[in-house]
């Protein structure tokens, strides 16, 4: 059970249930699940969050509890929530608000069943046709002696928990940033060394793929390539990097684009070839440059991936076909040579304001 926010859960526990605290979560799949989905709570910023599922727990349960089910226990008789309502809610919640439906509709309860595979119930009830939600109010229940004791409100009450935490460690990255961004050119190697550890590979990848954005669009910025119709009108011109969208947001989108060479990056953790392919995919098999949270070389990182696109396609022409669509792979080593290269050139706090942008953007941050 022992991680760094479970002593959280069981202060709340013990608060509210001071007697069968312990009976109660060696009783209670939800609890359990949100502990192991927790783990991440006092990791800093730098740590991924689970908001997506725990979030499709949240809004079932807020609106259970909102419904008055804990007190009436009429809760079977309930015509389900509409899925328009729970999905705008969950994304109003702190960096909820680019969240997808694929918690909600399949992700949570395949996950729990995992957890727990010899569970009789899964968290969310679903009927498609409809688009109603209900929470299975057979995980809410736990039977403590001759009394039916609800965890709805103590799951709430965890899950908030975990959302302050979070936000606290997102307010201090942020503020750690800007105070980054004033300190003189004299101490900068602070700033080299914080980025560096963004890069890290237990890094969030959300975060290594903004820290990325930024070392790459700087890196690139003062690159020209001269373009033009004919040999009379050739004009010069800076590459710019651009990002085309959210991280994790499951859209079909490629991560970044390079004007004006027309260059694709695509930023991964993983040397699946199943993963790489489905890029290039996308792009109907134009080369792809890829970005890897990896300290690897890149001749073992494409070994690797060869040798799983071997196993995966027993054809060697297919294998060769998708393998030559890779343009580069980008792996951390390289990153941080491409940062130092920046840094030389001037653009240090360029990068930290673009690093502050991206996140803020990322994760739907507000200082307040």
């Amino acid at each position: 059970m022992k991680h760094s926010f479970t002593t959280e859960i069981e202060r709340i526990l013990k608060k509210n249930y001071p007697k069968n605290s312990t009976y109660i979560f060696n009783n209670s799949e939800l609890l359990q699940y949100l502990n192991q989905k927790t783990k991440s709570a006092n990791k800093g910023a730098k740590a991924r969050g689970s908001f997506g599922n725990i979030y499709s727990v949240y809004v079932l349960i807020e609106d259970y509890i909102k419904k008055g089910f804990v007190k009436s226990g009429k809760y079977s008789d309930y015509e389900g929530a509409k899925f328009s309502d729970i999905f705008k809610r969950q994304r109003e919640l702190p960096f909820g608000a680019k969240l997808q439906n694929h918690a909600l509709n399949h992700r949570l309860n395949q996950e729990f069943k995992k957890y727990f595979p010899t569970c009789d119930y899964i968290p969310i009830i679903r009927i498609a046709a409809t688009n109603k939600y209900w929470i299975n109010e057979n995980l809410l229940k736990i039977n403590v002696g001759r009394k039916k004791i609800n965890v709805a409100e103590t799951i709430i009450e965890v899950i908030n928990a975990y959302i302050q935490v979070k936000k606290n460690a997102f307010d201090k990255f942020i503020k750690t940033c800007n105070q980054l961004k004033s300190i003189s050119n004299k101490n900068k190697n602070k700033i080299i060394e914080f980025i560096e550890e963004l890069l890290a590979p237990n890094v969030d990848a959300r975060i290594f793929e903004i820290v990325s954005f930024a070392i790459l669009k700087y890196f690139y910025h003062n690159q020209t390539v001269y373009f033009g119709f004919d040999l009379d009108s050739i004009d010069e011109e800076n590459l710019k990097l651009y990002k085309t969208g959210r991280t994790n947001a499951n859209d079909g989108g490629i991560d970044f684009v390079m004007k004006p060479l027309g260059r694709f990056f695509q930023v991964t953790e993983t040397t699946d070839a199943k993963k790489y392919f489905l890029d290039i995919d996308k792009l109907e098999k134009f080369p792809i440059t890829f970005v890897v949270k990896s300290e690897n070389t890149v001749k073992e990182l494409k070994k690797q991936l060869k040798k799983n696109a071997e196993a995966q396609y027993p054809v060697k022409s297919i294998v060769k076909k998708y393998i030559n669509c890779i343009e580069e792979i980008i792996n951390i080593p390289i990153l941080i040579e491409r940062f130092e290269i920046s840094v030389k050139s001037g653009y240090l706090k360029k990068i930290l304001t673009e690093i502050i942008i991206q996140s803020k953007v990322e994760f739907n941050y507000e200082e307040e």
